[in-house]
């Protein structure tokens, strides 16, 4: 397989879709990763193996009507492999085998099966100490923003998983494209205060245009740069109410063509009637109490370039 991911918009080709069998028992409350699942367990909200399955289903069905090559990872007994972002990711064609925090390690196995298409030479192991999952690397062609936590208290948080020491590795191996980091506010029970990754944030949609959640950044002029590169025009903000329900995680299959989840009507209604997209709206409510949504279930293998 020649791997070739550019940015988050392109014609999509190749795609890992998670798992969502065999999920396991709902986690204790001390075992949850993320501020989401924390307030769904709390809550006692966590969604079923059944319902997991059902918008998975959906999600698949809207891929394979386009014509994507939909791969699967191997069902683990007892593990939730939802959330195939978090696992690897593409830039180029070199596939990064993220460091996932270690109660996760196990996922990794069940991708022996994608692994084995791709050339050895393309995929890359990193060091112990660079910590960093997909759901904070988003691309736009010749730039490549990392979401990352660089405070003093970064092992005492849970949902800091991209580091410092990751985004300078990542600048070495890849010398071509230009490293932007983004400082995101963090916080392991409340998702309404802290961002676990950067696509919980910030994502690119169509060709030149964005949707943002500007509070999520620790720093406000991380918000001006994209209101630069992007355009006032180009950019839609949503409220921190969206961002908890995770309105930038949509997933593009195309520069006209987005999947969203059905129950965002004021984004959808914006992609539709302002920036002229077609959006396939599918059901995914339930998946995003455990902190992730359509993008976190992606890892996308191969773009046409166009």
């Amino acid at each position: 397989m020649h791997l070739n991911i550019k940015n988050e918009t392109s014609t999509l080709k190749a795609v890992v879709l998670g798992q969502p069998g065999s999920i396991g028992k709902v986690p204790a409350i001390e075992n949850t990763f993320d501020a989401k699942s924390y307030e769904s367990v709390l809550k006692g909200i966590y969604p079923t193996e059944e319902a997991i399955y059902k918008e998975m289903s959906a999600f698949e069905k809207v891929l394979l009507k386009y014509d994507v090559q939909v791969f699967r990872p191997w069902t683990l007994e007892n593990c939730n492999q939802v959330f195939a972002r978090d696992v690897g990711f593409v830039i180029d064609d070199k596939i990064i085998n993220s460091n996932i925090i270690p109660n996760r390690e196990d996922e990794k196995e069940a991708y022996e099966v994608i692994y084995d298409q791709i050339s050895y030479n393309k995929i890359y192991n990193l060091p112990e100490k660079a910590h960093v999952e997909g759901g904070d690397v988003v691309l736009f062609n010749d730039l490549v923003f990392v979401g990352l936590y660089s405070g003093a208290d970064y092992p005492q948080f849970k949902t800091a998983r991209t580091n410092l020491y990751a985004f300078n590795f990542l600048k070495e191996i890849i010398p071509e494209k230009t490293f932007v980091p983004i400082e995101l506010k963090k916080h392991d029970t409340n998702p309404r205060q802290g961002i676990l990754h950067l696509d919980c944030t910030f994502m690119p949609v169509g060709k030149d245009k964005a949707i943002i959640y500007k509070d999520g950044f620790l720093n406000p002029s991380d918000y001006h740069l994209l209101v630069d590169l992007f355009g006032r025009k180009n950019i839609f903000d949503i409220t921190q109410e969206e961002m908890y329900y995770m309105n930038s995680n949509i997933f593009s299959i195309s520069p006209n063509v987005v999947v969203s989840e059905q129950r965002f009507t004021r984004l959808n209604e914006h992609l539709e009637n302002n920036w002229g997209l077609n959006v396939e709206r599918v059901p995914y409510f339930e998946i995003s109490k455990m902190g992730g949504l359509l993008r976190c279930s992606t890892f996308p293998l191969v773009r046409d370039d166009s």
